[in-house]
């Protein structure tokens, strides 16, 4: 652990902090111990989103809220986070159960996602926001715009959520092609109301495709009906 504490850039007082945000449900289970990163990645989260928030709002003294919105649920989409946890090298120190680590968890962008949360809310809760600054900062400084994944799905999750109460549903419509080159087609909806159809090469990019014609229809459509 200590190689990813030279990595991080911060060195924990609690190491058994550390080593819970490093552990995963499976190994947990195996073990028979209650510890695992579940607690500290909700925890994460939150810190991560106030930190991502604050430094937009600075940052962007001239754009709306639609923006700022937009730009932190890309910047800290699982994709994004999980690609965080790949430059510092953290699946390499993940406990996994031994089900978990042959089906290459160690790999699985949920896992490192779910990590890098807990590894924020690990630092957090062991030396208070100035650390946790101090990491998110720089790599939110080295971000790319045109790289980050806009997470189409979550933000349609929100908006659906906040007006009728409830997330939408995903549907598979189609699959077709050989098995190495599939095409996926996937319809989003709210009880008998189809928001929008989207294509992918898996199951996740037709999902955030058709979420984001989803999006686009919401932006001058109003759902009144939906069959709830």
């Amino acid at each position: 652990m200590s190689s990813l504490e030279e990595v991080i850039g911060y060195k924990f007082r609690d190491k058994e902090l550390l080593a819970e945000a490093l552990t995963h449900k499976s190994h947990a289970t195996e073990q028979g111990s209650p510890r695992h990163n579940e607690r500290l990645e909700f925890l994460g989260d939150s810190v991560l989103g106030l930190v991502v928030s604050y430094y937009l709002f600075l940052k962007n003294p001239s754009e709306n809220e639609g923006f700022l919105s937009k730009t932190k649920s890309a910047t800290v989409s699982r994709a994004n986070l999980a690609r965080w946890a790949e430059a510092i090298g953290l699946g390499h120190h993940l406990n996994l159960g031994a089900g978990e680590h042959l089906s290459g968890g160690a790999k699985r962008h949920s896992n490192l996602a779910n990590a890098m949360e807990a590894v924020l809310g690990a630092v957090y809760l062991d030396g208070g926001l100035p650390h946790v600054e101090k990491m998110i900062i720089p790599w939110l400084e080295a971000q790319a715009p045109e790289k980050l994944d806009v997470d189409h799905k979550s933000e349609l999750q929100e908006l659906i959520q906040k007006r009728h109460k409830r997330p939408p549903d995903y549907e598979l419509m189609s699959e077709a092609g050989p098995e190495h080159n599939k095409l996926f087609t996937i319809r989003v909806y709210l009880g008998n109301k189809t928001l929008g159809l989207g294509s992918g090469k898996n199951k996740k990019e037709a999902q955030q495709a058709a979420a984001k014609n989803a999006m686009d229809y919401l932006r001058t459509h109003e759902i009144r009906h939906t069959g709830l």
